[in-house]
């Protein structure tokens, strides 16, 4: 079904607000997603600080050419949902990259960093979305930091009771 000039303009005048206020973009395809997925893995995202827009390639690349981003969303093949992403790119895209393992047919395609201008690939945004969650990876850090300290305690508690 086609949309009038003016639910154009309020979906771009929309997108606009959104992308003020984002640092990157993820692009996925959401080809046999249904609805009720479609809700958690937004519900997930709000948590990622990230919000999950369908809009037409065309109507994005018009928004592109307004904004004077250099990327055009008519390369992308299949079915294109945009994520706007306010807070780390790495959270929202781990959840994208999760939903995908478990809904086929689901994928990310590119990214776009809209602070530094540069796009990323298929291939990294993939690898920057099976990356552990942020909090995880802390734990992992604090685990290795603490990890001598453990055994060095450890020996000196095993000296004390020989002595």
């Amino acid at each position: 079904m086609a949309i009038s000039k003016d639910q154009k303009e309020q979906i771009i005048e929309k997108a606009t607000k959104d992308l003020g206020e984002s640092k990157a973009l993820i692009f996925a395809d959401f080809t046999g997603t249904n609805v009720s997925d479609f809700s958690k893995l937004r519900a997930e995202l709000r948590e990622a600080e990230g919000k999950f827009s369908v809009i037409k390639k065309r109507l994005l690349g018009v928004l592109f050419k307004d904004k004077k981003i250099e990327f055009d969303p008519i390369q992308l093949e299949g079915t294109v949902g945009t994520v706007f992403v306010r807070g780390g790119i790495s959270e929202a895209a781990g959840s994208l990259y999760r939903f995908g393992k478990t809904h086929p047919g689901f994928g990310l395609l590119r990214a776009y960093d809209l602070e530094t201008k540069e796009e990323i690939s298929q291939e990294a945004i993939n690898a920057i979305g099976s990356l552990p969650p942020r909090h995880e990876l802390l734990g992992q850090v604090v685990g290795s930091i603490a990890a001598p300290i453990r055994g060095f305690m450890y020996v000196l508690s095993e000296k004390a009771k020989k002595a």
